[in-house]
């Protein structure tokens, strides 16, 4: 018998691995967002409060641009949405080189992110389209290990760029992202479904049937899909807060040496993300997501509580082991549920709104996090993030418990 993890992401659709190239060329690449807020105060000369109110409208920007993106995505179909928002995105990033050190930069940025906004659900919509129940966890996480190798190599490169030639950071971007284009133009077809597919699937009981009508009233179809975003509204606060605190907390035990510190845990993360995808997917790939979901979560409680009392370095890294496993458990089985309960013919719409309810935690966390340590203490924002990790478990608890009586209404 082969236990050989790799073999998961054997025999999966070409498309995944078209699309897994092209995530990597484009992760390695991404300059820009990592130093963003670096470049604003360093460069152009924004104070840390103008950086961060720009950084807010940024990321603000994405949100129509995802709805936009959707709903274009499910009506002309997912690759050509795709391809041109990543060519426009391109457009502007090439442009940033042209006027590096200038303010006409703040406004290209801001273009390329409502770009990226438009591009994700589209994104999100084909992966779905190209798998099925059997291959769609194996298919998402080679997409994520993909990410996760691009982004442990991306920001060393930038950092070079960064400090030699800061026009590069912006053209190698959008380089990458225009010859990511190339492959999936060549090699990825059209994967909206057709009318008579989408008629075929209403007259079924699948999860994932389609439904008429709008992105409202194919959510209120789904009402065990919008307590499971409720659910993991809660993971994305508790994992933020600690993503927030964690620099600062690294600092005040290290001085001097916490930012190199925090740099080579965040490091080590990014080495279990990518060694122990597959390991973790191959070991829990015959359970259901549900239950997955809820192991995540308490690895995150378990990883997250004893930063209260942790001091020494040791200590730090066994803490982000735990509560590495349990992102790498949580995010391939999070993509999982979703994509299998989303009906055929909303699939880019609620690629979109999704990551918006669930964000909400994850957009809450920075000011709740700062006005715990603020008004309270540090030891209270782990407390803080370990008990919303467990309120978002019992919610999928109870889902789970519901799922297990498929007669039950709710």
């Amino acid at each position: 018998m082969n236990n050989n993890p790799l073999d998961i992401y054997r025999g999966l659709p070409k498309e995944i691995y078209v699309l897994s190239i092209a995530t990597l060329v484009n992760c390695v690449a991404n300059f820009v967002y990592p130093f963003l807020a670096l470049y604003l105060t360093s460069r152009l000369g924004f104070s840390a409060a103008e950086a961060g109110r720009y950084m807010t409208i940024a990321s603000c920007l994405y949100v129509p641009g995802s709805l936009i993106g959707s709903k274009i995505a499910d009506k002309y179909g997912r690759k050509r949405v795709m391809l041109l928002s990543q060519l426009a995105m391109a457009f502007f990033f090439a442009l940033c080189g042209f006027y590096d050190g200038q303010l006409s930069i703040a406004y290209f940025v801001l273009a390329a992110l409502f770009c990226d906004g438009i591009c994700d659900p589209a994104r999100g919509a084909l992966k779905t389209d190209v798998t099925n129940f059997g291959n769609r966890q194996a298919s998402f996480s080679l997409i994520y290990l993909s990410l996760n190798v691009g982004f442990a190599i991306g920001p060393m490169v930038g950092g070079l760029l960064f400090s030699t030639n800061p026009r590069w950071l912006f053209w190698g971007n959008a380089i990458a992202l225009a010859a990511s284009t190339i492959p999936v133009f060549l090699m990825v077809k059209e994967s909206k479904p057709d009318k008579e597919a989408i008629e075929q699937s209403k007259r079924g009981n699948a999860i994932d049937k389609a439904e008429d009508g709008g992105l409202l009233k194919a959510l209120l179809t789904r009402p065990r899909l919008l307590i499971f975003a409720l659910a993991m509204s809660f993971f994305t606060f508790g994992y933020s807060a600690v993503g927030f605190a964690l620099p600062l907390f690294i600092n005040n035990l290290f001085s001097a040496k916490g930012p190199a510190t925090y740099g080579r845990l965040m490091g080590f993360t990014g080495i279990i993300v990518v060694v122990g995808n597959p390991i973790v997917i191959s070991l829990t790939k015959r359970r259901d997501p549900l239950s997955n979901v809820m192991r995540a979560g308490i690895l995150f409680a378990t990883g997250f509580l004893p930063f209260i009392w942790s001091k020494a370095l040791w200590q730090l890294y066994l803490c982000s082991f735990v509560f590495t496993v349990g992102e790498v458990l949580w995010v391939n089985n999070e993509h999982y549920y979703v994509a299998n309960h989303t009906p055929i013919s909303h699939r880019a719409r609620f690629n979109a709104i999704m990551p918006i309810i669930e964000g909400t935690g994850r957009a809450l966390a920075p000011m709740a996090g700062g006005a715990i340590i603020d008004s309270f203490s540090m030891d209270w924002l782990w407390l803080g993030a370990v008990a919303s990790m467990l309120v978002g478990v019992c919610i999928v608890c109870i889902l789970h418990g519901k799922e297990r009586q498929p007669h039950q209404a709710f």
